[in-house]
């Protein structure tokens, strides 16, 4: 009978600020790969301090098959997919730790609770926020998109108790940062599937996903920080399709 163990994957680009934290939440892991992409701040030597293998690949295929890059490095039973700016509660841990001592699923989902500069939100279509990320080997897989991946799996996920923190936007310059990252990402992944941009659905669909965030989703109980997410959210979806219809102008223009 196979011994029952537990990998975590990783993957990182300079990720120095709550790598620590992260990785002794999961200290009680057989295995820890950091896969890491070119980073400048320490990541990596971070990583290894803390025991972790860690794999430095300067390309960048997109997070979901780089998490997939990240998962087929592990050699244990069972896999744990975490950001590097999560960390793992107690009560998660010892919820991870029972389950694989006598599992029911093949899938387990955690609560994911997620901060926005300084605040936790409660709303805003960011919480509750159940997510699969513990899974036996080949009983799932990430997908390839380039962005807002998704663990692919056919059997019901079970949910587990404890909290995963998710510290996603630290400061306003982190914010800024990951609004042009996904707003390009967004672009290059549809502009492959053939889908077009234009200024005018820029801007319809930045104002619904403003609407749909602050009213909708309620993010005006999140007081300010709902607000600044709904503008986050308007804008990223109104650059995305703007970098949509620049993409199909380049051809062109050449």
């Amino acid at each position: 009978m196979q011994e029952t163990t537990l990998g975590v994957a990783i993957i990182t680009k300079n990720a120095a600020a709550r790598l620590a934290e992260c990785l002794q939440s999961v200290a009680f892991a057989d295995q820890i790969v950091v896969l890491d992409g070119g980073s400048t701040d320490g990541t990596a030597e971070i990583a290894r301090a803390h025991g972790a293998q860690v794999i430095e690949q300067s390309d960048w295929p997109g997070f979901g098959p780089q998490k997939n890059r990240a998962v087929d490095a592990l050699t244990t039973t069972w896999i744990f997919s975490l950001d590097a700016d999560e960390i793992v509660s107690p009560e998660l841990s010892a919820a991870i730790r029972a389950a694989l001592a006598a599992p029911t699923a093949d899938v387990y989902a955690v609560d994911r609770l997620s901060s926005f500069c300084g605040h936790w939100i409660h709303h805003s279509g960011w919480y509750p926020d159940w997510i699969p990320r513990l899974f036996k080997r080949g009983a799932a897989r990430f997908s390839d998109d380039l962005v807002h991946e998704r663990l692919v799996f056919d059997t019901p996920a079970q949910r587990l108790t404890g909290k995963l923190m998710h510290y996603s936007y630290e400061n306003f310059e982190g914010v800024l940062r990951k609004l042009d990252a996904y707003s390009t990402a967004g672009a290059l992944q549809r502009h492959a599937t053939g889908q077009r941009g234009s200024f005018g659905k820029a801007l319809g669909r930045g104002a619904w996903a403003f609407v749909r965030t602050y009213l909708l989703r309620r993010g005006f109980l999140d007081g300010r920080a709902g607000f600044m997410i709904a503008v986050f959210n308007a804008e990223t979806v109104y650059y995305r399709f703007l970098k949509l219809a620049r993409l199909e102008e380049e051809p062109r223009s050449r």
